[in-house]
């Protein structure tokens, strides 16, 4: 395991990275040329070696349900890599979100009728009834259940 000072050589390697200290002793890199308002890059580095780094729905990753993943066992070629990644994903975009969910819309519906649009804007996956925003997720799959748990299904997908 890298220790923290370690890590922080690592990071501060990157001189797109931004420092801001945070409480208890953590410490928040931020990329501040991001297209999105997500500017967080490494997040919370403790002087104990744990803390997170943002990787959305980057593929590859197993990241929690805020698109972050533990860095606390990383090796040095790991750390150097999704931190490279998190940065191509927040100046570029996934690939997969360039590609494939620009401009589609999916379209849910209940047994009353009820619409909702699912759709993906600025690496987010935002639920609209109307021109009302209802939820935000940071995937798809997270969107998807809390549409089912409300009663939605798929009606069909169109593009824009």
């Amino acid at each position: 395991m890298l220790t923290f000072e370690e890590k922080q050589a690592i990071i501060e390697s990157f001189p797109q990275l931004t420092r801001k200290e945070v409480s208890m002793k953590r410490v928040n890199y931020h990329y501040l040329d991001s297209l999105y308002d997500k500017t967080i890059v490494v997040y919370h580095l403790h002087p104990n070696g744990n803390g997170f780094v943002f990787v959305g729905d980057l593929k590859g990753y197993q990241a929690d349900d805020k698109g972050l993943i533990n860095i606390r066992d990383t090796s040095e070629e790991e750390l150097r890599k999704v931190i490279s990644d998190s940065i191509k994903y927040l100046s570029e975009g996934s690939e997969e979100e360039i590609d494939s969910e620009a401009n589609i819309e999916y379209e849910w519906r209940n047994k009353e009728g009820h619409t909702m649009i699912l759709t993906c804007e600025e690496m987010l996956w935002n639920i609209y009834a109307g021109l009302n925003l209802v939820e935000s997720f940071t995937s798809y799959k997270d969107a998807e259940s809390f549409l089912r748990e409300e009663g939605f299904e798929p009606a069909q997908n169109r593009s824009e």
